[in-house]
């Protein structure tokens, strides 16, 4: 039975990051992958001849300001990313069809002129002052979401009380509806819809509450833009794989995890072509695989985690589109489609999207986030041609009449529907599509529910909560030397790879000691 200091479950980012600071630190490391496909969601696959298509995400908005790439030098393992700028837009809705669209550039003058344009003078002055305050915040909250979630760390990232933010002002400023704060800066509807679009890509509906800092989140934008990788999402899994390689870890691709037992002084890691002692396990996987496969190793205790652990009903669906041109939306040229085309104009749409879904019905009218990235990165696809990601909020994984099997054509042919209202054309310059449903989003990428955060991105399933109180050190009770990563711990879903950072830390914690190599690579940083 081999032996090795750490057995990586999974390859998602997060665990790829974990497992690139374990083996740069001197550590054997071997990570396994039940997919054919290393990555998990953030991978890109040939799925239409000539065409790198993303299976999961595709703008990586959060790492770019962990650090991490920098920490683990991945631009000499050949990941580059270009800057999403303009990082959104939200164009003329089709009822006003000769508006003027709102573009959000990282540059905030140009960003309030365009605003000035589409929703008046007001509302650009309020959109200045709306980055003033939230800036600073959304700083913190960045750095919050960099380090492991403790009391204190949090508190200071949350609750500053210094200048004119005191406790409580900061206190209603976090914990009030993204609504809220829209209706607080803002008049025109078109403008808060957007950018209450932009907050809820965390997955919460704007009217619930604690969702204040998801939309203040569009404020960092000013700083640095989302990232496109060049080749597409995977290129940073790529990049990682080159790092672990370079470092003599081992990646075994279609060899599952089947259990993990504790044995002796370390793990037992049964495989799909036989068992592995580890003296520690990184488990980068969902967090209720994870306990299955703790079941599955004799483990009895853990039917009430599994039981309050919400994955919630679903989040969307996905269409990815290899067409003929770039979506045509009027007043926005292919050069201003960098980066998230916030296709709503009214809140509202998403209130009941949000509604419908929880009753297990698909949207009366979808909300749709176009993504066109060719343009910007032409070696996504064929010359001439272009690629086109539709994300469309909000689907249950649950339907309440029929099957995703017998829906997914349906509902993909209404999703695209409403982009081609926003882009006349869009729908005739469609040459490939694969549509990707909460159902074959948890079969292909063993995303739990469909859920692509993991778990529900609630307050109460955020920071000192996720995915529960007593697991959200990213340890297991009863389970030492295992760790937790991925999206279903602190900081929660999108491509941040910090989760896989902290855990890093504290496997090497359990390897050699809280001084080790790892240890000081990290604190240097900071």
């Amino acid at each position: 039975m081999t032996d090795v200091d750490c057995a990586v479950v999974g390859s998602g980012h997060n665990a790829l990051v974990g497992a690139a600071y374990l083996a740069r630190a001197g550590h054997s490391v071997t990570v396994f992958e039940r997919d054919s496909v290393p990555g998990g969601a953030v991978s890109t696959v040939e799925r239409f001849p000539g065409y790198r298509v993303d299976r999961g995400s595709s703008a990586h908005l959060m790492i770019r300001h962990t650090g991490i790439v920098e920490e683990l030098q991945l631009a000499d393992h050949g990941l580059t990313y270009l800057d999403c700028d303009p990082w959104a837009f939200a164009p003329p809705p089709p009822e006003e069809p000769h508006a003027p669209p709102i573009v959000f550039r990282v540059d905030l003058d140009a960003t309030c002129a365009s605003i000035a344009r589409a929703s008046g003078d007001r509302d650009a002055r309020a959109y200045r002052r709306f980055v003033t305050d939230w800036r600073p915040r959304a700083r913190a909250m960045m750095s919050a979401f960099g380090t492991a979630a403790t009391p204190a760390g949090l508190g200071r990232a949350f609750w500053p009380a210094r200048g004119r933010d005191t406790v409580a002002g900061m206190s209603r400023a976090f914990l009030q509806s993204g609504d809220a704060l829209l209706d607080d800066y803002f008049d025109d509807e078109r403008l808060k819809a957007a950018l209450a679009w932009f907050g809820s890509q965390s997955g919460p509906a704007m009217n619930e509450p604690g969702t204040a800092p998801m939309v203040g989140f569009a404020a960092l934008m000013h700083d640095l833009p989302p990232g496109r990788a060049i080749g597409g999402s995977g290129a940073l899994t790529s990049a990682l794989l080159s790092r672990l390689g370079s470092d003599g870890a081992t990646v075994h691709v279609g060899r599952a995890v089947t259990a993990l037992a504790l044995d002796g002084d370390g793990w037992r890691v049964e495989t799909a072509a036989g068992p592995v002692h580890a003296r520690t396990v990184l488990a980068g996987c969902h967090i209720l695989t994870t306990l299955d496969l703790l079941e599955a190793g004799g483990r009895t205790s853990v039917a009430n985690w599994r039981r309050r652990i919400e994955v919630g009903p679903g989040v969307g669906m996905v269409l990815r589109l290899g067409t003929t041109t770039m979506p045509a939306f009027d007043g926005v040229p292919a050069s201003d489609q960098a980066g998230l085309g916030l296709l709503v104009s009214d809140r509202g749409q998403l209130a009941r999207a949000r509604g419908e879904m929880l009753a297990g019905l698909t949207p009366t009218r979808p909300a749709v986030l176009s993504m066109a990235f060719s343009t910007l990165d032409p070696s996504i696809a064929p010359p001439g041609e272009h690629s086109v990601t539709l994300w469309s909020q909000w689907y249950p994984y649950r339907l309440r009449t029929g099957s995703w099997p017998d829906t997914a054509a349906a509902e993909a042919d209404r999703v695209l529907a409403e982009a081609d209202r926003w882009a006349p054309g869009l729908s005739a310059a469609v040459r490939h599509r694969h549509v990707q449903t909460p159902d074959t989003l948890e079969s292909e990428l063993g995303l739990v529910g469909g859920n692509v955060m993991h778990v529900e991105m609630t307050l109460h399933d955020m920071l000192l909560f996720r995915p529960l109180p007593e697991l959200a050190g990213q340890r297991v009770p009863g389970a030492p030397g295992l760790v937790l990563t991925g999206a279903s711990t602190h900081p929660g879903g999108g491509v941040s790879g910090a989760s896989g950072r902290t855990a890093a830390r504290l496997v090497a914690r359990d390897l050699q000691g809280a001084t080790g190599p790892l240890t000081r690579l990290v604190r240097r940083r900071r």
